[in-house]
């Protein structure tokens, strides 16, 4: 079946072209006999690292698809690049291009409003059961996305919001931050290199939780934030993904550092680089502190195909989105929690840590 979207620029329903879609279906296939043992082998580091290399820096692999072939075949816009066509030449380099965002990707100007960290396509849904657009456990647990029990974050998010951004291979491949606020945590945790096709998440349980990834958490109750109180930032790897490049700028992409707890992020800046491939990016929220934009809500129950929708047994359509356009907008006082004073002070008391 066809995987629609809706490109939120200009409204139209869109049909992906899935990569390597033929393949990808066949391994995650439930009716296959060795399709596990298979898709354990394809998803293990050494062999996401392997097929990195091959198709994005090795330089037959670079010589065989062609660097100015390939990017007019996945529509890469070049006016936007930071870089001259002619310099991007090998596939590894234009999927590590950077661009004009500063141009090219404007921002609201209400500092109350969440952005969204990537060119993607995005779904969101709250974790609160009963909710209009309750889907849980279905891309993550929450648990298991944090950490399991040496987390110290899952209560702040439990009953929450979430958005889910994947990326697709022809989309610019950095992260940007979507709220302002002082990092107050950020770890890394080992997993899988499990394929982002729509085919292969419907395929395993909660996948976003298994795949290796890098958690941010960012307190915006603070002078100068977005005040939407505790927003974690989860980063994805996926299949031929090699890694993710903490690489923060406060202006441009001058002067990148690390991410590290005591940081003030500003929303829309530069975060962190994707390696080659596809991804995803999954921000968490507390509850009732956010309201989502309404077209992204809307959508999601369009009448379209999509293989989110016939996997999981629910409307699930997908908008296409750019990098700090606005996701959601700060819930009015009377709606945030009772008293955010308690909730401020059990932030300041959880545990810094790496796991």
């Amino acid at each position: 079946m066809q995987h629609q979207y809706i490109d939120r620029e200009t409204g139209e329903v869109r049909s992906e072209k899935l990569y390597h879609d033929r393949m990808v279906r066949m391994l995650y296939s439930r009716y296959r006999e060795n399709a596990s043992l298979m898709c354990r082998a394809l998803a293990s580091r050494r062999m996401t690292h392997f097929l990195g290399f091959l198709n994005y820096q090795f330089r037959v692999g670079s010589y065989l698809t062609g660097s100015q072939r390939f990017a007019k075949e996945l529509g890469i816009d070049v006016q936007e690049c930071v870089e001259p066509p002619q310099a991007l030449n090998t596939a590894k380099k234009w999927f590590q291009r950077q661009i004009c965002y500063w141009e090219t990707r404007p921002m609201p100007d209400d500092d109350a409003t969440v952005v969204s960290p990537a060119d993607a396509r995005t779904l969101v849904g709250s974790l609160t059961n009963g909710s209009p657009i309750q889907v849980k456990n279905k891309f993550f647990s929450l648990n298991e996305l944090l950490g399991g029990t040496a987390s110290n974050w899952t209560a702040s998010f439990d009953g929450g919001d979430f958005a889910v951004f994947r990326l697709t291979p022809d989309k610019y491949h950095y992260n940007h931050v979507p709220v302002s606020g002082i990092v107050r945590d950020i770890y890394t945790l080992e997993g899988s290199y499990h394929s982002c096709n729509p085919s292969a998440v419907v395929s395993i349980v909660t996948p976003y939780s298994k795949n290796k990834r890098v958690v941010t958490i960012i307190d915006t109750d603070v002078p100068g934030g977005t005040g939407v109180g505790l927003v974690a930032m989860i980063e994805v790897v996926a299949l031929m993904i090699g890694g993710i490049t903490q690489c923060y700028s406060d202006e441009k992409y001058d002067q990148p550092k690390d991410v590290t707890p005591g940081l003030f992020v500003r929303r829309g800046q530069p975060k962190s680089l994707y390696q080659p491939g596809s991804s995803t990016d999954v921000l968490l929220f507390e509850p009732r502190r956010i309201r989502f934009a309404t077209d992204l809500v809307r959508n999601m129950s369009r009448p379209l195909e999509s293989r989110f929708s016939q996997g999981f047994g629910q409307p699930l359509i997908e908008t296409d989105v750019r990098v700090r356009s606005l996701i959601a907008t700060s819930n009015p006082p009377d709606m945030k929690r009772t008293s955010l004073d308690s909730s401020s002070s059990k932030t300041q008391s959880l545990k810094v840590g790496t796991l």
